[in-house]
């Protein structure tokens, strides 16, 4: 068991040094990966914004009806699905759609101005939302409160009821709901952090480089039958020029003893 501990303790400290190691590396690829995504999210990326209007779905009944109020209100909460197939049918979008196709940030088709608008409620709740997105703010409001005016209208026609009212009306919203610039560089630095590991991992692993006598003795059997030292090449450039020179003079010095 202790020995199974031991293991798992080197293998961890070897994962740490190998990082310690490259760390230049992970720095940088971090920083790539960050900056990459700075630029994306604050250049090229275009800010998109969104506005809500709400809708009440609610019949008004007479006095001498009263006691069939709680049906008549589920019957409300049902229709509403049927609302929203309505909403964003060409009945009403086409008309919303000429409204808007001058505007700046129009979708550009009534398709994209469909996708470019959302249904949503709470659960047994007769209030839904009509959320529309657009690259301008002004615009994103308008499609909203538009689609919001010409299903009134046109609901009444279709369905021979009178039972919707606009609760609140979209208004223009400053601030961009996309790109999130914050949770975009963050993603971006994690991602470049994980990039940065690996890489350093996939170089230590395919790294075949000898850089210790234990790694031929433990790791591949052999037998180590000495070493080499690393010799700088000025230092024996200069012990070889020391060397030669001694052996100059040397020489000098023996020719004039012979001739003495």
């Amino acid at each position: 068991m202790k020995s199974q501990e031991m293991t798992n303790t080197t293998s961890f400290m070897e994962v740490i040094g190998v990082l310690r190691k490259h760390i230049k590396l992970i720095i940088i690829t971090t920083l790539v990966s960050l900056f990459a995504t700075g630029f994306v999210t604050f250049l090229v990326m275009t800010p998109k914004y969104e506005s809500t209007t709400e809708i009440l779905v609610n019949r008004k009944l007479s006095a001498d009806l009263q006691a069939a109020q709680f049906q008549q209100v589920q019957a409300d909460v049902q229709m509403i699905s049927t609302y929203k197939d309505i909403i964003t049918s060409p009945t009403v979008l086409n008309s919303v759609n000429k409204e808007i196709s001058s505007y700046p940030g129009y979708p550009g088709s009534e398709s994209a101005l469909a996708k470019s608008i959302s249904i949503s409620n709470q659960q047994n709740s007769q209030v839904f939302s009509v959320t529309a997105k657009s690259t301008d703010p002004a615009t994103a409001a308008a499609i909203a409160n538009k689609t919001a005016e010409v299903f009134k209208q046109k609901v009444g026609k279709i369905m021979s009821v009178n039972n919707v009212s606009i609760v609140s009306s979209a208004s223009q919203e400053q601030t961009p709901y996309s790109p999130r610039k914050l949770l975009n560089l963050l993603v971006g630095t994690v991602i470049g952090l994980i990039i940065g590991i690996g890489l350093s991992l996939i170089r230590e692993a395919t790294d075949k480089t000898v850089i210790s006598e234990t790694f031929l003795t433990d790791d591949m059997g052999w037998v180590n039958l000495g070493q080499i030292e690393e010799i700088n090449f000025k230092t024996f450039e200069s012990d070889a020029t020391s060397r030669i020179a001694s052996a100059h003079l040397a020489s000098e010095a023996i020719v004039k003893d012979r001739r003495v």
